[in-house]
Formats: structure tokens, C-alpha cells, sequence
């Protein structure tokens, strides 16, 4: 069969599509109609953060049957579409939970210990060392919205710096079993009781601007936000009052809700850490991302032909 590759992926990963005996074609920065022009004749699609697929588009590629993503969520998908039209849709959820952990925390040390200016400052031969007193993490309390995968790895690290650690996680059945010192507690206290709120939910209808004005009201104006998980999450004219009025000390933020986010004005505070999405850049997550979805793709199309 046929795949196409619509975003860098690691190269291992495609060549175990081929050694499985399918099709490769490797074609990046493809959007709506060329989207589907690719497509014609490939029934599957391997992606990663870039690529939209979207209803017009699976409408439009009537062999498609299979969509995988290389990396955690779907907001790229159009899972109602994919199921009216019968495309299998799956990602890669595992992959890429040390590396966007590992960066939440470095966000947190990074923001508290004021890395970034305080090494702008030296490359320009200033040397401020009274200008750059940072804080502490240990000893305070650790907020986590959502407590999947990627949350349970920041829990992790924030114990191993002496945090304590609540999670606000409503779609939990139940709380995990060995994760007891982590306490469970509602959506307002959680915002009410931490000194560092780090997010790690997917983009959903019920999650898009969760994060608005009223939640950051409810936070401590010497806290700090983190937002390694999805940009529409956040309401960013919300937190950017937040910030620039005092109500909250100050924000990482390596996602938002249109990227590249342009002139943003969040990027205009002193106040907030910015990346360019790179929660899941690690290259080993990438080679991890890349060979599950390989794997996922091999066998939905085996079920294809069974």
C-alpha cells in the first residue's frame, strides 16, 4: 500500500514502513487542496504537529483509510470527519511524555532562576548577580492540571525537588493506584493552592480557553503558570492581564493558540519565558514518536488486508 509522510519524521521510522513492503513518499509543508492531491492513491498518513487533516481533505482522498500522528493529541484531526468518512485516526501519546516533562520543569528553573535575561546580560558584559535573586522550588506546591501520562512524569521530577504535588484531573475514573502522594483536588482549589500551575491536557471543546479569567483570578499573584501542553487552552488575552496588572508573578509558555504566534503581545512582558513549541524536540522522543507510529501504520494496514 501506500503511505505519505507529510511532516519530518525520523528516518528509521519510514524505512520500516518500506520494510514492511509499503509505498514511501516523503512530502512536508502540504495544506488543504495539495493535501489532498498527495494523497490520491495513499491509504495512509503519517503526521506531526504541521500538517492539518482536515473534513474537506479526508473528503477529498477516498482511499484513505488510516491517520496516525507522531505525537500526542489530535487537534490536527478531524476525528468526527475521519470517523463519518471510516479513516482510522492514532497517535503516539507515550512518546513524547520525558521530553515534554523535562521541559516543563526546565521552564519552571528557568523562570524562578531568571536563566534567560540573567545570560543576555552577561553576553553583553553586564554582571548583575543582586538583579537575578531567584526562588526556590523546594518546599512549595506543585499544581498539575490533567494527570495523564506526561503529568505523572512532571509529579515525578517535582518530588524528587522536595514539591509537594496536587493534580486536578475530572475525566480520571479513578486516581491511580501508587500515585497517592499526589493529592486529588478540584479545579478551584487547585488554581487557589498552587505556586506553580503546570498544564498537561489535551485541546478539546471542553478544554479550549479553560484557563480564562476567572480560574487566574483564583491564583496567588505570586504564582507562576507553565503551558507546555496546547496553546488554545489558555485564554492568552486573559493571563496577558494576568501578568502585565500584577495578579499572577509570571508565565512559561512554550504553546499557543495560533503558531507562529506573530507580535504577540505575552511575548512584550518581562515577565513571561516563551519557546517555539519545543516540548517534544528532543531527538530521542522524535525517534521514539517516529517508529510507534511506523508501527501503528504496519499494522492497521495488515488489518486492511486481512
Amino acid at each position: 500500500m501506500k503511505v505519505l509522510i507529510a511532516d519530518r519524521l525520523d528516518a528509521a521510522a519510514a524505512q520500516r514502513i518500506r520494510d514492511a513492503g509499503h509505498e514511501v513518499v516523503e512530502q512536508t509543508g502540504l495544506k488543504d487542496g495539495a493535501l489532498a492531491e498527495a494523497l490520491r492513491g495513499c491509504q495512509g498518513i503519517v503526521i506531526r504537529s504541521a500538517t492539518r487533516v482536515t473534513g474537506e481533505v479526508l473528503r477529498a482522498a477516498p482511499s484513505l483509510r488510516v491517520v496516525v500522528r507522531a505525537g500526542t493529541g489530535l487537534d490536527n484531526v478531524d476525528v468526527d470527519a475521519a470517523r463519518e468518512t471510516g479513516v482510522r485516526v492514532a497517535n503516539t501519546p507515550a512518546a513524547n511524555a520525558i521530553a515534554v516533562a523535562e521541559l516543563a520543569f526546565a521552564m519552571m528553573l528557568a523562570l524562578e532562576r531568571h536563566l534567560v535575561p540573567a545570560a543576555s546580560d552577561l553576553r553583553r558584559g553586564v554582571w548583575e548577580k543582586s538583579k537575578y535573586q531567584g526562588r526556590e522550588l523546594a518546599g512549595r506546591t506543585l499544581g498539575l492540571l490533567g494527570f495523564g501520562r506526561i503529568s505523572r512524569e512532571v509529579a515525578l521530577r517535582a518530588r524528587a525537588f522536595a514539591m509537594a504535588v496536587i493534580a486536578c484531573d475530572p475525566v480520571l475514573p479513578e486516581w491511580p493506584t501508587g500515585w497517592e502522594w499526589v493529592e486529588p483536588v478540584t479545579l478551584d482549589e487547585l488554581m487557589s493552592r498552587a505556586d506553580v500551575l503546570s498544564l498537561h491536557v489535551p485541546l478539546t471543546p471542553e478544554t479550549r480557553g479553560r484557563m480564562g479569567a476567572r480560574e487566574l483570578a483564583l491564583m496567588r499573584p505570586d504564582a507562576i503558570l507553565v503551558n507546555a501542553s496546547r496553546g488554545g487552552v489558555v485564554d492568552e488575552a486573559a493571563l496577558q492581564a494576568a501578568l502585565a496588572g500584577g495578579a499572577l508573578r509570571g508565565a512559561a509558555i512554550d504553546v499557543f493558540a495560533t503558531e507562529p504566534p506573530g507580535e504577540h503581545p505575552l511575548l512584550a512582558l518581562p515577565n513571561v519565558l516563551a519557546t517555539p513549541h519545543l516540548g517534544a524536540s528532543t531527538a530521542e522522543a522524535q525517534r521514539r514518536a517516529g517508529i510507534e507510529a511506523a508501527e501503528i501504520m504496519i499494522e492497521a494496514l495488515a488489518s486492511l488486508r486481512a
